[in-house]
C-alpha cells in the first residue's frame, strides 16, 4: 500500500506542481498561486467530514480503488479541456476554461485526501500500539520521497518539456496507480460501528467522538491555526523561490530539498517519538517558526536552501506526533469521522490566509517594499532585493506562529490531553 501511496502521491503532486509553475511563469501573478493553492484547501476542507465518513462505513481498499478510479476520470477531463481550449483562454482569470480546467484537476487532487483519511485507519488497523509513530515516520518517509521526486520532475517538465508532455504523463501515472491498487490486499475482517453504520455526511458523529476525549478539541484548534499561518507559506513560497532562480532550479532545488522529509520520517521510522508525542509535535512547531522567520531574511539561496531543509525536516515529526495521538485516543470505529473533522477544521484556515494574503502581498508589501520609504522602514531587517515584501510577511507569520505556540506549551488543555494520551489503552491490530 505504501508503493501504490508512491505513486499516487507522485502522480498528483507532479501535476499540481506543473500546473502551478506553468500558470505563475506566464502569468507572473501572484494571485494565481494563491487561487490554486487556497482553492485546493478549501476543497479538503470541505470534503474532509465526508470522506471520513465513508472510510468509516466502507472497507478500505474500496475506498481507494474508488478514489483512484475518480481522479483518473477527472484528470482525463482536465486533459480534454486543456486540448480544447485556446492557451490565453485556459491562463485567463475567471474564463470558463480556466474554471473548467481547474476544478477538474483540484476533484482529481482532493480524491486524494480520502486515500489519506483511510491510510491514517489502516495503520491502526494494522500497527501494533506503541510502534504506530514509527509506521507514521515511514508513512513520512514516503509522502516526502514522492515530493522530492515530483518537484525535481515537474520543474525539469515545464521547463523543457512544456505544460502537454506535463498533463500527459500524469494521466499515465494516474492510471498505473489505479490498475496497480486493484492488486493490493488490504486485510479487514470487518467493519466495527460502535454507535451503528455512520450517516455519509456525519458531522455530529464526529463531534461526539472528539468531545469524549478531554481536550482533544484543543489539539485540533491548535493545528488550524498553525495551518492558518502556514497558508501564507503555501501561497507564497513558490514565487519567492522562483524570484531567486529558473523554474529548472527551482524544481531541483525543492525536490532536492525533500531529502529533509526523508530524514524526519526516518529518523521517527527508527526512534520514535518517545512517550509525549503531543510535547514533541509542540517543540517541532516552535522550531519551524523559528526556521520560518529566517530563512528569507535576505535574499540568498543558499539561506533558503537550508531553511527550507530544516523546515521540511520537522513536517514529519509533526504529523506523526498528530497522527499517533488521534490512532491512540479515538476509538478505531470512528477514527474515519475524526481524521476527516480534523482534516476539515484544520485545513480550512489555509483558504483563507491563501485568498487573503496574495492580494495583500501583491498590491500593498511587494510595493511598499519597493520604495524608498519600505526599505528605510524594513531594510535594516530584511536587507535590498527583489522579493523583500514576501520575507516581509514570512517573517510577520513566523513571529505570531512563535509567540502562539509557546503559550500552547503551557496551556492546561495542552498537559490534559498529555494525560488522556497516556491513560489510553491499545487498539486496534487485531486482524
Amino acid at each position: 500500500m505504501l508503493t501504490n501511496t508512491l505513486i499516487a502521491n507522485v502522480t498528483t503532486s507532479f501535476l499540481w506542481f506543473c500546473v502551478t509553475f506553468w500558470m505563475y511563469l506566464e502569468t507572473r501573478n501572484v494571485l494565481v498561486t494563491s487561487i490554486l493553492g487556497g482553492s485546493y484547501m478549501l476543497g479538503l476542507a470541505l470534503f474532509g467530514v465526508p470522506f471520513g465518513s465513508w472510510v468509516d462505513r466502507t472497507r478500505k481498499k474500496l475506498i481507494m480503488v474508488r478514489a483512484q478510479a475518480i481522479t483518473t476520470v477527472c484528470f482525463a477531463a482536465a486533459a480534454g479541456v486543456y486540448f480544447a481550449f485556446p492557451r490565453e483562454e485556459l491562463l485567463r482569470l475567471g474564463s470558463l476554461p480556466f474554471v473548467l480546467f481547474i476544478a477538474l484537476l483540484l476533484t482529481g487532487a482532493i480524491m486524494e485526501s480520502a486515500r489519506g483519511i483511510a491510510l491514517s485507519t489502516v495503520v491502526t488497523l494494522l500497527v501494533p500500539d506503541g510502534e504506530r509513530d514509527k509506521a507514521n515516520g515511514i508513512v513520512g518517509m514516503v509522502n516526502g520521497l514522492s515530493f522530492m521526486i515530483t518537484s525535481v520532475i515537474a520543474g525539469l517538465a515545464i521547463g523543457q518539456l512544456g505544460m502537454t508532455a506535463a498533463l500527459l504523463i500524469a494521466l499515465g501515472l494516474t492510471a498505473a496507480s489505479l490498475a496497480h491498487m486493484i492488486t493490493v490486499p488490504i486485510p479487514e475482517a470487518q467493519i466495527v460501528h460502535a454507535d451503528g453504520a455512520p450517516k455519509p455526511v456525519d458531522f455530529a458523529g464526529a463531534w461526539r467522538a472528539i468531545r469524549q476525549v478531554p481536550a482533544l478539541i484543543w489539539l485540533i484548534l491548535f493545528s488550524t491555526f498553525n495551518n492558518l499561518l502556514g497558508g501564507v507559506h503555501m501561497a507564497l513560497l513558490d514565487p519567492y523561490g522562483l524570484s531567486l532562480m529558473s523554474v529548472e532550479a527551482w524544481g531541483i532545488a525543492f525536490g532536492v530539498l525533500g531529502i529533509g522529509f526523508l530524514v524526519g520520517g526516518g529518523l521517527i521510522g527508527k526512534f520514535g517519538l518517545g512517550s509525549r508525542p503531543l510535547r514533541a509535535l509542540l517543540l517541532a512547531n516552535i522550531a519551524m517558526w523559528i526556521v520560518g522567520g529566517l530563512f528569507t531574511i535576505r535574499e540568498s539561496v543558499p539561506l533558503l536552501i537550508v531553511g527550507i531543509f530544516a523546515y521540511m525536516l520537522l513536517i514529519p515529526v509533526v504529523e506523526a506526533a498528530e497522527q499517533t495521538v488521534l490512532q491512540r485516543v479515538v476509538p478505531l470505529e470512528t477514527q474515519g469521522r475524526v481524521f476527516g473533522f480534523a482534516q476539515s477544521v484544520e485545513v480550512a484556515a489555509s483558504p483563507v490566509s491563501a485568498f487573503l494574503i496574495g492580494p495583500v502581498a501583491q498590491f500593498w508589501l511587494i510595493p511598499l517594499m519597493d520604495t524608498d520609504a519600505g526599505q528605510a522602514q524594513w531594510g535594516w531587517l530584511l536587507g535590498p532585493g527583489e522579493a523583500r515584501g514576501i520575507a516581509l510577511v514570512f517573517v510577520l507569520a513566523s513571529l505570531i506562529g512563535l509567540i502562539f505556540t509557546t503559550v500552547a506549551l503551557l496551556s492546561k488543555p495542552y498537559r490534559t490531553l498529555s494525560k488522556a494520551y497516556a491513560d489510553a489503552p491499545a487498539q486496534g491490530a487485531a486482524i
